[in-house]
């Protein structure tokens, strides 16, 4: 009997070791990879309105120019539409272009709306450029930015 539990003991220390060098070669993988860019974010906005214009103007994007900590930043983003059946807001998408995920929400509204205005609070990795874009009945892509300086970051996978 002794030597069964001596067995499952240096068994599941073998499988713990290993099992901590691939957890430890993996997120080395994924720290490599998975990088925070203006770009990502770029690619991450695309896969939501694919080759159609973004133009600037209609969404307004209120958040506090300086946030103390990263992990919880409030956000309210409005967009310019009378939310009726023939003109309203599809969709409301928001990208952070520093944080190792860019797509932060995704919000999805219809003509009962009533108003054309989502309030949240995000994480943000560091200080940086925020983009809202919303998405209209007619097909029309519209954005609005903000930066914001993060004293104290969130998302740290380091």
């Amino acid at each position: 009997m002794a030597d069964v539990v001596k067995t499952q003991r240096e068994l599941t220390r073998r499988q713990f070791l290993g099992t901590a060098a691939m957890g430890m070669t993996l997120a080395s993988a994924v720290r490599g990879t998975a990088h925070a860019s203006p770009e990502r974010a770029a690619a991450a906005m695309r896969a939501v309105v694919g080759d159609a214009p973004v133009g600037i103007g209609k969404v307004g994007l209120d958040m506090p120019p300086i946030a103390e900590n990263g992990n919880s930043v409030p956000l309210t983003v409005s967009v310019e539409s009378p939310m009726t059946l023939a003109e309203h807001v599809r969709s409301i998408h928001i990208f952070a272009e520093e944080n190792p995920l860019p797509n932060v929400a995704h919000f999805y509204l219809g003509s009962l709306a009533g108003k054309a205005q989502i309030s949240t609070r995000i994480r943000l990795f560091k200080s940086q450029k925020i983009v809202a874009v919303a998405a209209l009945n007619d097909g029309s892509f519209w954005s609005g930015s903000a930066e914001i300086v993060i004293t104290l970051a969130a998302c740290i996978e380091e």
